[in-house]
């Protein structure tokens, strides 16, 4: 059973030379204690479309054109702000993709995570206070009856994405947003975090929804993929089935741009020649056909439909028409 689902989702920005759709007819549900993953380069549309689900674009420049984003029987993009504010944090969190911005620098730890259960659950500062310990404790941060009571700027880059993540799962959400939650982290903690999130998703029952470019981070953790490029869906299905057998060229380069250590010396490793287009600049017909090394004279002119790879596996290529 869905317990979030985006329908036909389009999203444009008002720029000096009018419209440019970030996110164009883009749908997918998330089901019950699942992990979506949700991949493409810089600039495909993916935080566009999680930000969009909160409403935390600002409007203008940015505009939902048209589409719905349907939680707990209620189309988000239609409720009043108080009603929504009411989901934000609670029933719907967010894991910011830089938790040094994202978190407020004049406020302790502390006050931060516990100003979810002042909102949201009428709780006393004391009683905040105590939650948010907890909170720190549950998410493994050492001694948090003393990082509760310090700033941002005194904890370590791991330290702080445990402490994002123990304020988005404080209320028990139904969905959480992880947007690149190990950027700029080493690879030790990048594993300690998505194994945090892991166990912590089975703790809670909570369904994630998956923000990353990284693929090997999509394989270990998610049960269905998402790729995007351009602002459209290229690719979805369960991941071992993309895995296996990838069926849009973008896919399929994505997966040959992946470096390995069980590759052959001389084999080099394979980029995608060229940008994702500007907003302003799209290519008529199929999005990634500058690029794609399988391109056909009707890819230019033709914008490609969903057609069936497999069992519930489709694609945006005219090769599967």
């Amino acid at each position: 059973m869905a317990v979030l689902s985006i329908e036909d989702l389009e999203i444009r920005f008002n720029t000096r030379d009018g419209f440019g759709t970030a996110v164009d007819g883009v749908s997918f549900s998330l089901e019950a204690n699942e992990t979506l993953g949700i991949v493409g380069e810089s600039g495909c549309g993916k935080t566009v479309t999680a930000l969009s689900i909160l409403r935390l674009l600002p409007e203008p420049p940015a505009e939902v054109y048209r589409g719905s984003i349907m939680f707990d029987g209620k189309d988000l993009l239609k409720l009043p702000q108080k009603e929504l504010q009411k989901i934000r944090g609670d029933r719907i969190a967010m894991i910011f993709q830089e938790p040094m911005t994202a978190l407020n620098p004049v406020f302790t730890i502390g006050d931060q995570i516990g100003e979810v259960y002042r909102i949201h659950r009428n709780l006393s500062s004391s009683e905040a206070k105590e939650k948010a310990v907890e909170m720190l404790r549950q998410v493994g941060i050492p001694d948090p009856d003393k990082r509760v009571d310090e700033y941002p700027h005194q904890l370590s880059g791991g330290m702080r994405q445990r402490a994002m993540i123990a304020m988005a799962l404080a209320l028990d959400p139904a969905v959480l947003i992880a947007d690149e939650p190990t950027t700029a982290l080493d690879v030790t903690v990048q594993a300690q975090i998505l194994l945090l999130m892991d166990e912590l998703k089975e703790k809670f029952n909570t369904s994630i929804i998956l923000i990353t470019h990284d693929l090997g981070v999509v394989a270990q953790h998610a049960q269905r993929i998402v790729v995007m490029y351009a602002g459209k869906i290229m690719e979805t299905g369960k991941v071992t089935e993309i895995f296996e057998n990838p069926s849009h060229p973008y896919t399929k380069c994505l997966m040959e741009s992946i470096p390995s250590i069980t590759g052959t010396p001389e084999k080099k490793l394979t980029e995608i020649p060229g940008l994702v287009p500007a907003l302003d600049s799209k290519p008529g017909g199929c999005l990634f056909h500058p690029r794609c090394p399988e391109v056909m004279d009707e890819c230019k002119t033709t914008l490609p439909g969903f057609y069936k790879a497999s069992d519930g596996h489709t694609t945006a290529c005219l090769l599967y028409r």
